[in-house]
């Protein structure tokens, strides 16, 4: 039973799955609505379709290197039940690797790219969600050329991976110094890598915030302009120390700050370092989870 477009188009508004997967189903089925339908639902797609409105803030972050390329990628699911499970993080392993050894342009290419084993990323997906039966979503992804080194905090919280300009990548005790500004990364969580980095409009902004605070306080606003120009200067430079990478004090010896820990690793190493760049992942940030009040939905059945 041959099919048209608006066939495809209407199992479509019917299941929720996607366009590709209509196609296939109405394929297999002769064209049969009601048996595609079906192939649907048996294959689960239908159900994975509907549960994609769900909202999925739990999930791992996962890294990957080899070869001079690294990768990071946040993958959510709904719970942290699904998220602790090792097949996923598993799945979540395999990703990060093909986004490093495939460099997919965005998401919707990744997911039609194919591992070692011939499946799709999707399918990948799919098997997964047949498993557990949950939203599941590759949120985001870095993928890094060059030296880079890898870190992932609590699990797969926190994914980071630093990009640094070096002649010392092969000698002993480069990779524990990359691990440790990783660390620095993932604990301190600074905005920026250097004074350089931080926007001119940011600057700006915080001073005006700095300028209007000491105008609030009466011990400083009947000073001069120019002394609390002097005073808006310092406290710049606690700006930068705060939340600039290099300038932040080194968390594991504070007698040093990053930039002079890397240099004194450089020293030792014969060689030089420079961070050129670094990406931070945190599972679930930026993402509104569902609050249940339960109370109020009962109140709401009772009435």
């Amino acid at each position: 039973m041959a099919f048209t477009a608006k066939d495809v188009q209407a199992l479509r508004e019917k299941t929720g799955c996607g366009m590709m997967d209509c196609k296939k189903a109405l394929v297999e089925c002769d064209g049969n609505m009601d048996a595609a339908v079906d192939y649907l639902r048996e294959k689960g797609l239908a159900s994975q379709a509907k549960k994609a409105s769900r909202v999925a803030a739990e999930g791992t972050v996962a890294v990957y290197t080899d070869a001079g390329v690294g990768a990071v990628v946040e993958v959510n699911s709904e719970t942290d039940f699904v998220a602790s499970n090792e097949e996923f993080k598993e799945f979540a392993n395999k990703v990060a690797e093909v986004i490093a050894k495939a460099n997919p342009a965005d998401v919707d290419a990744l997911l039609a790219t194919k591992d070692e084993s011939g499946k799709t990323v999707d399918e990948l997906k799919q098997d997964i969600f047949l498993k557990f039966r949950e939203n599941l979503q590759i949120r985001r992804f870095v993928r890094i050329e060059g030296d880079v080194v890898t870190y992932v905090h609590a699990g797969g919280k926190i994914g980071v991976m630093v990009k640094f300009d070096t002649d010392v990548a092969g000698k002993d005790g480069f990779v524990a110094m990359g691990k440790n500004i990783a660390m620095q990364i993932a604990a301190m969580n600074p905005a920026y890598l250097d004074e350089a980095s931080v926007p001119a409009e940011v600057l700006e902004k915080e001073k005006e915030i700095m300028i209007a605070q000491m105008k609030e306080d009466p011990k400083m606003a009947n000073k001069p302009e120019q002394v609390l120009a002097k005073i808006v200067e310092g406290k710049i430079g606690k700006y930068y120390k705060e939340n600039c990478l290099v300038e932040q004090q080194y968390v594991v010896d504070g007698d040093y700050t990053v930039a002079k820990y890397v240099e004194s690793v450089a020293k030792e190493l014969g060689g030089s370092i420079k961070i050129v760049e670094y990406v931070r992942y945190e599972k679930g940030e930026g993402i509104q989870k569902k609050e249940d009040n339960f109370a109020a939905e009962i109140a709401s059945m009772v009435k």
